[in-house]
Formats: structure tokens, sequence, C-alpha cells
């Protein structure tokens, strides 16, 4: 095929796709605004890739508002299978071969269908029991495509819909960048590799194996797992298992991997999450959360600042750890956190919910314009799963109780011990090494006032009800210096012989009284029409 003959074939596949878009927005009344349930319902009428877009901007809860990402989380991720003759297509242009030479049977029906690959069972040559996970032929232009459209949709958008509280284009170009990372079967090889790794020492954690032999960036072949899902009631109580056991180890395993790791499991929900031979089993590492050390420090000095109820050690947390979109207020961010906490300040530890609280301290956030970190709303995301769990198998159990204890235990340390110790060596350093300068620099003080040479830079932030009273003194003030200015000089000029005269009076001296007349007037209505 001619470059001609592909650019006209490829023209005409956006010219198709973006009718069907039209149809599907005019179906939707897209002019009269997108309310949250009518989001849901377009992406599900435009096809898997626009599912899986919806899916991964339900993660951006610092971003959309609350009610558009709760709605995107009921997303159905289930799509129709791909033919077999597709993904038999598929796994042999990745392999090289004819799939024959490396597995004894495929099974034909998949495992599951999703937007962006769908998985098979199969058995290896030699003998093992696997699961494919193979990429659906051609998503990566499909994706590509649709997200070129999603722009130029983005344009023609009425100002009566989310476009006014967020920057879509922004989401759509993180949203690519994300999926592209999910497409690439390789990055998610990586994951399941480091993660195994990190948890090795985890005696009821186990990790599907990976066969990296057969892994390309199309195609995941790793160990089949044939085990109970965590949610499955009935089953794990007939093979014997407690669930406020499994609930505990869940949770912990889960903290463990936020707090020392900082690499953890971004989609904990049920699906991926089995129980087999005793062992918690975590599969699907194609979405996962990263912190660093940084943000894991910055995390526990908010969890702190909650703690002992300091309202500037929380917001200090959040300035550091965000980006800010434009100027920050200050205030109203400490007057939002303090209304965060009057609300979980009087609730005892045992009866807070962890992941409640992250969903309304990421919503002061939103409020504030900052921008989070992409770890840290997958956090959220991953809070929320994880929640949802417990409150199904052992309601009874709260998370943000096995989460004190594991940072107890990681403070009480060896290696916490000695790390915490050369932090403060350090800045116990600092602190004396600076404390040397004091002298010289108040010497440096005093000298700079007695010669009048000093500087003092203020930057005041106030209430925005203090900054409207004062500004109205100031306005009354000036008023009532204008209206005696005015009084005083009429009266003088009306006790000279000055003409024209108005009533026997200097008609200069009279628009003088007149005009201290109206602005006495004007000050009067406006403090009785007044509701401050």
């Amino acid at each position: 095929m001619s470059r001609s003959d592909r650019e006209t074939e490829q023209k005409n596949g956006y010219g198709d796709r973006l009718k069907e878009i039209t149809a599907v927005l005019k179906k939707h009344s897209i002019t009269r605004g997108i309310s949250p349930e009518k989001l849901r319902l377009i992406l599900e009428d435009l096809g898997p890739t626009y599912i899986k877009l919806g899916q991964l901007m339900s993660l951006r809860s610092d971003i959309l508002p609350k009610r558009y990402c709760d709605e995107l989380m009921k997303l159905c991720s289930e799509v129709p299978p791909m033919p077999f003759s597709e993904v038999i297509e598929v796994l042999e242009e990745s392999m090289g071969c004819p799939w024959q030479a490396e597995f004894q049977k495929i099974q034909e029906k998949p495992l599951g269908s999703a937007s962006i690959a769908q998985v098979h069972r199969a058995t290896l040559k030699t003998g093992e029991e696997v699961v494919i996970k193979v990429q659906r032929k051609g998503i990566y232009e499909t994706m590509a495509r649709d997200i070129g459209l999603m722009h130029k949709a983005v344009r023609l958008m009425p100002p009566v819909s989310i476009k006014g509280a967020v920057d879509l284009n922004m989401v759509l170009s993180e949203l690519w960048t994300v999926t592209q990372e999910e497409m690439n079967f390789l990055t998610e090889a990586a994951n399941i590799s480091e993660f195994a790794k990190k948890n090795k020492g985890v005696a009821f954690v186990k990790v599907p194996i990976l066969y990296r032999e057969y892994t390309t960036i199309h195609v995941l072949v790793m160990e089949y797992i044939d085990g109970i899902a965590i949610n499955d009631k009935e089953k794990l109580l007939q093979n014997g298992y407690d669930l406020n056991e499994i609930g505990s180890k869940f949770v912990d395993n889960f903290i463990k991997q936020v707090i020392e790791d900082g690499f953890f499991h971004a989609d904990p929900h049920p699906g991926n999450v089995r129980i087999q031979g005793g062992r918690i089993v975590w599969i699907d590492m194609g979405m996962m959360g990263r912190l660093t050390e940084r943000d894991r420090q910055l995390i526990g000095q908010a969890v702190e600042g909650v703690a002992f109820k300091d309202i500037g050690k929380i917001q200090d947390a959040v300035l550091a750890l965000g980006e800010f979109k434009g100027k920050p207020d200050h205030s109203r961010l400490y007057q939002d956190i303090q209304e965060l906490m009057e609300k979980y300040g009087t609730a005892d530890i045992g009866n807070i919910d962890l992941a409640e609280v992250m969903v309304d301290l990421m919503e002061v956030m939103k409020e504030n314009k900052i921008m989070m970190p992409h770890g840290l709303t997958m956090l959220a995301r991953g809070l929320t799963h994880v929640e949802g769990v417990l409150a199904d198998i052992s309601p009874e159990i709260n998370m943000i109780q096995i989460a004190a204890a594991r940072i107890k235990e990681e403070f009480l340390s060896e290696g916490s011990w000695k790390k915490e110790i050369k932090v403060n060596s350090r800045n116990l350093y600092r602190a004396f090494k600076k404390s040397i300068e004091v002298p010289s620099l108040t010497a440096d003080f005093l000298q700079g006032c007695m010669k009048g040479q000093t500087k003092i830079n203020l930057d005041l932030h106030v209430a925005n009800d203090l900054s409207r009273l004062l500004r109205r003194l100031v306005r009354n003030i000036v008023m009532g210096l204008w209206v005696m200015a005015l009084l005083i000089s009429s009266s003088i000029i009306c006790t000279t012989d000055m003409k024209p005269k108005l009533c026997g009076i200097p008609a200069l001296g009279a628009l003088g009284y007149v005009s201290a007349f109206i602005i006495v007037m004007y000050v009067f209505i406006k403090h009785f029409f007044s509701n401050k």
C-alpha cells in the first residue's frame, strides 16, 4: 500500500470515528452540559478505549470533582473478547514462531477480556500451567486516534460542563502517558519482578512466577493462580480460613508496601487479590503506585499532624507535597484544614476511615488548586479498594490501627533508629553552627537599627472578612476627611463677598455644603443597607 493510500485510509478512519462520536454526543445532549452519570454513559457507548480512559480518569481525584470520580469507578472493565484467531496472530507475531513450538495447548475461551488485553489459560511444553495476557490487536493506534479526537472535542465543548472546572487537555495528556505505560507489558513484567523482590521475606504473600523468556511488549506469560477471590467469604470459610486473619494480613501487607517499600499495588480490588495455600496472591501489576522517600516523610508528617491536631504541620506537609496552579492562599488552606480537623478531631482513632480521610484531604487540595503527585492519587484509590474489601470480609478490623502498629514497628526497628539518629545529628550540627552566628547577627541588627538602616519586610495574610472590614474602615475615614475639608472650606468662603451668590451666600460655598451632604447621605445609605 502506498503512502497516499495509507493517509487516505487514516483520514477515512478518523472521519468514520468522528461521526460515531458525534452521534453518541448528540444522543446524550452534550450541549446541555455533562453530569457524572451522563459522562459514564457516554464513555460506555463510545466503546472499550473510552471505558479504559474513564477508569484512568477516576484515579485523578485531585483534578476531577469527587462525584465524577465516584461515578467513573462504576465503569465495567469486561468487554467483548477479540476472536481467538487474532489472539494467535498477536502471539505468533510476538514470539516469531508458531505457538505450538512453546505451548502444548491454549484454551480458546478467555479467562477475562478487558479494553487493552485479554487473558487465556495455557500449558507450556514443559508442563507448567500458565496464563497468557495478549494485547488487543491495533489497540495502540486506536487509542492514539481516539485521544487525538478527544483533544479536538474538548475545544468544541460548551462552557456549561466540567471544562471550566478542570484542564481537560492536561488530563487527556496525562491519561495517554499512563495508558502507554500500561500497554507496554515489559513494564508490567518489571513491576512483577520488583514487587516479588520487595515481598520476598513476607511468608504469607505470593507473587505469580513470571516467564520472562516468553514476555514481550504485547504478550505477558506468568503462572496460573487457581485461588479463591479474597471477597468470596463462603469458599474461604469452607476451606477453613479465618476472615479476620486474612483481613489483617491483607491490610498489613498493603501498609508495608506504602510505608516501607514506597511501591504498592494501586488497583487492589477483589479480582486482583486471591488466596491460595494460606497465602495472599497479588496479581495484575499493570497499575502500580510509587512514593519517593520525601513523599513518605511528608505523608508521615501529615499523619503526625492529624494525631496531634497540629494544623500548621499538616499545612506545611500539603504545601510541600503539592504544586499550586496559581498563587497559594495560605489563609484559606489553613481554614479548610481546620474544618477537616473539626470533622475528625473528636472521633476515636478506631472509628476513623483512613480512605475517607484521604479522600477529604484530596478535596481540600483540589479546592485550593493544589496538584498532587501521581503516586498520592493512586494511593487514595488503593485505600478505597482496601477499605471496601475489609468492609466485606472483616468489618470490625480498622485499617488505621494496623497502620499505626506498622508505623510504630518500623520506628522501633534498628534501621529506623539509626536513620533517625543520623538525621537528628545532622540537624543538631546545623543548629549548633547557626547558633554560633547569632551574636554577630544580633550586633549587626542593633547597629543597623541605631543608624536607621534596618528594613523589615512583612507578608501578612488576613481573613477575607477582616480584609473587607479594613477596606471599609479606611474608605469611611477618607470620606470623613473629605466632608470635613468641604465644610471648613465652604464656611470660610461664606464669610467673604465672593460672587456669584445663591440665596445670599457665595455659590462656591453652597456647592461645597451640597457635596458634603451628598457624601454623608451616601455613607449613611450604604451603611444602612449593608448586611455586615
